[in-house]
């Protein structure tokens, strides 16, 4: 297996990869020009993992300066459980860490099992003291 730093030029063969793993979310900020920005605001935190030429592993992380965010680890499922996850998520770590993110979250949705499994498989916590909020800028029915 081989990685390296997701670009652009990924996005039709890892929105297939998103597309075809259950419990992922993919809204419009997912669209070619959002992924686009998304990857210039972050560069070099975001990875795939490739096998041959096919990519077969994606994860994407950023920060606000204080805390890192993942989002959209996604492994085929013909290529799991052999540790492409495990080192998708290390590197979205280290990579932070060396801008000076200690601390990170990921957003699972309630009824991904997968997920939310997985993260606390791996040490990661769950927050129930928090409820999230979200405000789509531009949508008159959120006044």
């Amino acid at each position: 297996m081989n990685y390296r730093c997701m670009q652009i030029s990924d996005y039709d063969a890892v929105m297939k990869l998103w597309q075809d793993c259950e419990g992922l979310s993919l809204r419009d900020a997912d669209s070619l020009e959002g992924i686009e920005r998304y990857l210039e605001r972050n560069p070099g935190l975001s990875f795939v993992a490739l096998d041959g030429a096919r990519i077969v592993g994606s994860i994407m992380a950023g920060h606000d300066g204080k805390r890192g965010y993942i989002q959209h680890l996604a492994v085929g499922e013909k290529s799991r459980g052999i540790g492409v996850a495990g080192e998708l998520v290390l590197r979205c770590l280290s990579a932070l860490k060396s801008q000076g993110i200690e601390k990170s979250h990921v957003h699972v949705l309630k009824n991904n099992e997968a997920g939310r499994h997985y993260w606390s498989g791996r040490g990661w916590i769950e927050r129930s003291e928090i409820v999230m909020y979200s405000f789509i800028n531009g949508d008159n029915d959120n006044a």
